[in-house]
């Protein structure tokens, strides 16, 4: 299934894709919640499969979509990760995975603009990244489970003003170091710096992510095209890797890392200005696609 999360009359409502329709969940049985979130926490993904032959309908292409979970209790920005992007960053390969969490007040739908910050809009990049979202509450399990706590996939662009990355190399001392990596993952913080979407594809129908095809491109030209077995850290192993510390519950988002083609590896460097689009996708899952505008 494809889920997703529509605006109608005003409000969020969780819904799945039939075909050029979307079914409206909660108006097809109203037992069920209206957010994709509480259907995760009720664990009634099936009973949601159900209702694909449900007449309760719109058409998808008047549908206005929002970040398929607008409220994660989490988002964990695994960074660092694909082989390709760390030798185009110069950057060694990480012996245990490293991730940061991201502001879920930066959540943004698909058709979004990504507002750029007045203080720091020269060096806007992209970082389209394939993303995980947690089924069930998802503590200490091991890689041979972990895809079981597993809802599906979705894609996130992981934003950054690239403006405080160089201070990070040339930092001494032990504050400095520590102070400048800080900083740089402040750039990603942005309001409207963390766009999601444009659906949730359930793990049934994409069942390797070791084996996905993601692709992001700036005003139609391809700036990222790679595979996920380009991945350090799998999803399996990253699940495994984290649960050992955090609470995993239903509807955390977990990326899973940039491929490379950012806009800072790149000579000359590369950024999004206002009037730009930018577009990730994957087959399975769809295309986020988000404008960029000057902040108000």
């Amino acid at each position: 299934m494809k889920l997703v999360t529509m605006e109608l009359d005003g409000r969020a409502r969780a819904g799945v894709i039939a075909g050029d329709e979307i079914v409206d969940i909660h108006a097809s049985d109203p037992a069920l919640p209206s957010s994709l979130k509480q259907i995760l926490e009720a664990g009634a993904l099936e009973r949601v499969r159900s209702l694909l032959g449900s007449k309760t309908r719109i058409p998808r292409k008047s549908a206005k979509l929002l970040a398929p979970i607008p409220d994660p209790g989490m988002v964990l920005s695994v960074g660092m990760n694909y082989y390709e992007h760390l030798k185009e960053m110069k950057t060694p390969v990480p012996e245990k995975p490293a991730a940061f969490t991201k502001s879920v007040a930066s959540i943004i739908g698909p058709g979004q603009p990504i507002k750029v910050p007045r203080n720091n809009p020269d060096m806007l990049d992209w970082e389209g990244e394939f993303s995980v979202v947690i089924g069930r509450p998802c503590h200490r399990v091991s890689a041979v489970h972990a895809l079981d706590y597993v809802a599906g996939y979705t894609l996130v662009n992981d934003v950054s003003a690239r403006d405080w990355v160089a201070p990070i190399f040339a930092a001494q001392g032990v504050m400095g170091p520590i102070h400048a990596w800080e900083h740089n993952l402040l750039g990603k913080m942005f309001p409207t710096f963390c766009p999601m979407g444009p659906a949730i594809v359930t793990r049934d129908e994409l069942p390797d992510p070791g084996n996905v095809q993601i692709e992001t491109r700036l005003n139609g030209r391809v700036m990222q095209s790679a595979n996920t077995d380009d991945l350090v850290f799998g999803v399996a192993r990253l699940i495994e890797y984290y649960s050992q510390f955090y609470l995993f519950r239903p509807g955390d988002v977990i990326t899973t890392g940039s491929p490379s083609g950012v806009g800072y590896g790149r000579n000359p460097k590369l950024f999004m200005k206002p009037g730009d689009v930018i577009e990730v996708e994957v087959k399975e899952i769809g295309i986020l696609r988000n404008p960029v505008e000057n902040a108000a």
